[in-house]
């Protein structure tokens, strides 16, 4: 491959900015990864306690084949850098009513905890499910998940030749009413409606076709040892051991533009860097808005960014608990979803919450003793605010923990109005989001196509990260970054006319740049 300028600035050190500088750097290109956070990672942050760092973004661990194909494509093994340890319970489940049901890794034993709980028609119902589930995550991974530019032909092409899939995918109705038509036992749809949640989607405005993403936890899911912000950590280091270099607490004020082409960006102390190549690691809606300069907003048309997902009210502190027997993941359903994702619907905290807690130190089935660690989330509209009211706080401290009371588990500290992250902080920690944690809304049947790809229409802007296609969530910003350093390399070498020249990515005072904008935080 020759390649005439090798410099990427990428912007952005969440999971899909640091898997693509770990792809970029092993393929001998000078990288150099912008942040305005201390520390990288992006939305897998960690807050300090006295019983160590607590995870405070994303808590499960699927798709692990996604982690050991980049491990592999830069001559690395997954195993020697992560230690991962499978989970027995995929995850535990309480109702008011007292029932509980855990959800396990071998579905055998999951078909005769769901007989036990809700007797034979329930354990038939789910196995023809999650056969449901399996056929279409088989029949879709590789024309949606996997292809770097989904194609309606394609897809069209695809379900034409397997007319069996159409009464699977369900296309005239929503996840939670093919739900209700899978399920006699309500609480089984309540259950399986939770994972339109993963991307940010109200299970009553989702397509039906979201039931695949519960076949990705029944692929496996798994406990990162020492917390999930060890798989940020690894990529940076395996990173920088390829030569890429991080300039963290440095915000980006504008993104360099030339006669059409990107030719670099300019950090808010006036500094210049020179770039072949630009990939942006943040919610696309910045670049629409305007955020890193005028001349940037041609690289997101507007309808990619319209509808926003789902934000969270999310807590993270250590206590000692006392009540129901936690696993890592459990999780607390209110009596009626409706009236969780109504009122979000109408920009309101919902009337009774469904409540996710991991208890982080229990995986593995782990059972300590004295203080613990523990991330709550709570579903929330999306915010333009940037500060939340000391009202909004309170009410959602109250609810959450007077919800959790009524199912008999209480902490002890009682947990702080500090330990809360609000929708509206989530919006100015990553500018242009309105807090939505997923990117854009996955209503509706085409809402995967109306994602971004890695190809911006400026040329030299790539695009990475969750709010890319193919969507929100670790495994698939991972994905999203191959298809962008794909990309990145195969525009290289189609533009290269020389032999490879080491051009390290230095600084400048004379490059041209956009029209100034106002600061912005790379939305990792």
């Amino acid at each position: 491959m020759h390649l005439t300028n090798n410099s990427i600035a990428i912007i952005g050190a969440g999971i899909g900015g640091l898997a693509a500088a770990l792809r970029l750097s092993d393929a001998g290109l000078d990288v150099t990864v912008f942040d305005s956070a201390s520390d990288v990672g992006g939305k897998m942050r960690t807050f300090a306690s006295a019983a160590g760092p607590i995870d405070a973004g994303p808590t499960v661990f699927t798709m692990r084949h996604v982690f050991e194909k980049l491990f592999d494509d830069v001559g690395e093994s997954l195993g020697d850098h992560l230690t991962l340890t499978p989970a027995k319970i995929l995850a535990r489940h309480y109702w008011s009513d007292g029932s509980t049901l855990d959800l396990m890794a071998n579905p055998d034993e999951t078909a005769a905890n769901i007989r036990t709980w809700g007797g034979a028609r329930a354990e038939k119902d789910y196995r023809a499910f999650a056969e449901r589930a399996r056929v279409l995550y088989e029949a879709f991974d590789a024309p949606m998940m996997q292809a770097a530019i989904p194609s309606q032909a394609e897809l069209t092409r695809k379900v034409m030749s397997r007319p069996s899939l159409v009464p699977k995918m369900a296309p005239w109705f929503t996840l939670m009413q093919s739900l209700r038509h899978s399920f006699k036992d309500k609480r089984l749809a309540q259950l399986y409606g939770r994972y339109a949640t993963y991307v940010g989607g109200d299970p009553f405005a989702s397509p039906a076709l979201l039931s695949l993403i519960s076949h990705s936890e029944a692929l496996g899911v798994y406990a990162v040892k020492g917390g999930m912000h060890q798989l940020a950590q690894t990529l940076r280091t395996l990173a920088q051991a390829r030569g890429a270099t991080f300039k963290l607490d440095t915000h980006i004020k504008q993104i360099n533009v030339q006669n059409g082409s990107i030719c670099g960006l300019t950090t808010d102390d006036g500094t210049h860097h020179d770039a072949a190549r630009v990939l942006f690691n943040g919610d696309p809606k910045a670049l629409q808005d305007g955020l890193l300069g005028k001349s940037s907003r041609a690289a997101v048309p507007n309808e990619h960014v319209q509808t926003r997902s789902l934000s969270a009210h999310v807590h993270t502190f250590a206590a000692q608990p006392t009540g129901p027997d936690l696993s890592h993941h459990t999780v607390f359903f209110g009596d009626d979803p409706k009236t969780e994702f109504g009122p979000i619907r109408s920009d309101h905290l919902p009337q009774d919450p469904t409540l996710y807690i991991c208890a982080q130190d229990r995986a593995g089935g782990a059972q300590p003793t004295g203080m613990e660690r523990f991330e709550i989330i709570m579903n929330a509209p999306p915010t333009t605010d940037t500060t939340a009211s000391q009202r909004e706080i309170t009410q959602c401290q109250t609810l959450v923990f007077n919800t959790l009371a009524r199912f008999g588990l209480t902490f002890t500290p009682k947990p702080t109005h500090q330990s809360l992250t609000p929708p509206a902080t989530f919006n100015r920690l990553f500018p242009a989001s309105h807090g939505s944690l997923y990117g854009q809304s996955p209503h509706g049947l085409m809402a995967s196509f109306a994602r971004p790809t890695a190809r911006s229409p400026l040329n030299g802007l790539y695009l990475v990260g969750g709010g890319t296609h193919p969507g929100a969530g670790i495994p698939m910003a991972t994905l999203s970054a191959q298809h962008a350093a794909e990309a990145i390399l195969t525009d290289l070498a189609s533009t290269s006319t020389s032999r490879p020249t080491a051009m390290r990515g230095g600084t400048s005072t004379g490059s041209a740049t956009a029209a100034p904008a106002p600061s912005a935080s790379s939305a990792s």
